[in-house]
């Protein structure tokens, strides 16, 4: 069976549907796993192939109620069995303002705490842990458990599954490519997942960080390496996810550019993609697109990056706006030379793109490393639980932005991911050299009304680019 086949085929499965709701719901709701699972996304997009194929929502939402209970249930038994040796567990033992803030959770709301916590996201898979812990009844626990769980259920899945149930109807899909549609998105899911999950293993505090110093420090040639890596000014780490990013982003790319510049035809994969993405009759999508192709062009990115690189200057940042301007220096320059070298054609080739050439795409790389490196700008002085979100806001921005010039058919699916691997690459290369330069972090630098005055700038310009100016 083909691949492609046999993932459609799992994926609109109804039995397997059914227990991945419930099994997903149960692991959401345990105090250790629940930490780290994006159950509520993974939930959303199991509702809404549920609905798509008219799975019942009845038994939807009782597996999902079933899950939640047992979850719950699970953790109340955890913390109530083992109490105050649950510190010295990991996470907690690395992590205990998680309990910490659990505890003055429960103590502000009571009992109903497990039903607030329930659905509030940062708290919910400690609240039924923390409950067992300070000696919640379990009779009372129990009430409360099985009540929150019939609401929760249905606030949780109703939207996803009627949002299949309508999605097909609304985006009118081309026969042939929602199996292809189904694959790309399990694969925008999985990769999304795959890099936020890589991230936090880089951290200074993750184990496989300190795996690596202890075996640097055996020998003196690794440790002088560690130590030269290093940056005192700005923590004393040292770079190790940009260094993992770089390598990984080089060795991906010559990879992928070797497949697609030996291709006599694009991949079946391309042909799927631009039979979705290219319908001129679907008017709300072409507008769409129009913006985000306006966002992400040269002017967009320049009209975005303006206040923050005259705030550089003005701050005398000279090390961050010199690697903001070289890192689009880079990017400009390598697209170029690439695009010449490989020479792939476009799908089409409208008449300002005429002499110009698909591989790789200088949107989805150029949207990678502007929304990618203004993540790692933000998020290095953030902690380590908190660095999650800029990233899965550049990767969300990065994807629309990429995935609008298929609208237009100037660029093949295969395309964008060159670009994208492209974009990483200078990422990670502009991150590293950046922090030998830094002397303290960017984003502690920023008070919050500059904050706001920036970002409102940027929003002015951005608008004004799209509103006023032709495309570029």
């Amino acid at each position: 069976m083909h691949p492609v086949a046999l993932i459609d085929q799992w994926a609109h499965n109804p039995t397997v549907l059914i227990l991945i709701v419930g099994i997903v719901a149960l692991l959401e709701s345990l105090a250790l796993i629940g930490l780290v699972m994006p159950g509520v996304v993974m939930l959303t997009a199991a509702a809404s192939l549920a609905g798509h194929d008219q799975v019942s929502i009845i038994i939807l939402m009782v597996s999902a109620f079933i899950g939640a209970v047992l979850g719950d249930g699970a953790s109340y038994w955890l913390g109530r069995t083992q109490r105050d040796r649950l510190r010295g567990w990991w996470p907690f033992n690395r992590y205990p303002q998680w309990v910490d803030q659990g505890e003055r959770f429960f103590t502000r709301h009571g009992a109903l705490s497990v039903a607030f916590g329930r659905f509030v996201g940062p708290v919910r898979p400690i609240i039924p842990m923390v409950a067992g812990m300070m000696h919640m009844s379990p009779a009372r626990f129990l009430t409360v458990n099985v009540i929150s769980a019939l609401l929760w259920a249905p606030a949780y899945l109703l939207p996803g599954y009627y949002l299949g149930r309508s999605w097909q109807r609304l985006v009118h899909l081309p026969a042939g490519t929602e199996q292809w549609l189904s694959v790309l998105m399990l694969m925008f899911v999985v990769l999304g997942f795959a890099l936020s999950w890589l991230r936090r293993r880089m951290d200074r505090d993750s184990r496989l960080y300190r795996g690596l110093l202890m075996r640097a420090r055996r020998y003196s040639a690794t440790r002088r390496l560690w130590l030269s890596l290093r940056q005192r000014k700005i923590g004393g780490e040292i770079p190790l996810a940009s260094i993992v990013l770089l390598l990984a982003g080089i060795v991906a790319f010559i990879g992928w550019t070797w497949l697609v510049a030996g291709l006599q035809q694009p991949l079946a994969l391309d042909t799927a993609a631009r039979s979705f993405f290219s319908r001129p009759d679907n008017m709300a999508l072409m507008r769409a697109s129009t913006v985000a192709d306006r966002i992400g062009d040269a002017i967009g990115i320049g009209a975005m990056l303006l206040p923050w690189l005259a705030w550089l200057l003005w701050r005398k940042r000279l090390a961050a706006l010199i690697h903001w301007g070289g890192a689009l220096a880079l990017l400009a320059f390598s697209n170029t030379a690439l695009k010449q070298w490989i020479g792939r054609a476009r799908p089409d080739t409208p008449e300002h793109l005429i002499g110009s050439f698909s591989y790789p795409s200088a949107h989805a790389s150029t949207a990678v490393v502007f929304w990618g490196l203004s993540a790692a700008f933000i998020a290095e002085g953030l902690s380590s639980r908190a660095r999650r979100w800029p990233y899965w806001v550049a990767i969300v921005a990065a994807s629309v932005v990429a995935l609008s010039r298929l609208t237009f058919g100037v660029h093949w699916l295969s395309d964008l991911i060159g670009g994208a691997l492209l974009g990483l690459i200078v990422c990670g290369a502009t991150r590293i050299s950046y922090h030998f330069f830094a002397h303290r972090y960017l984003a502690g630098a920023v008070h919050r009304r500059q904050l706001v005055l920036l970002t409102l700038a940027s929003v002015v310009l951005v608008i004004a680019r799209i509103v006023w100016l032709p495309a570029f």
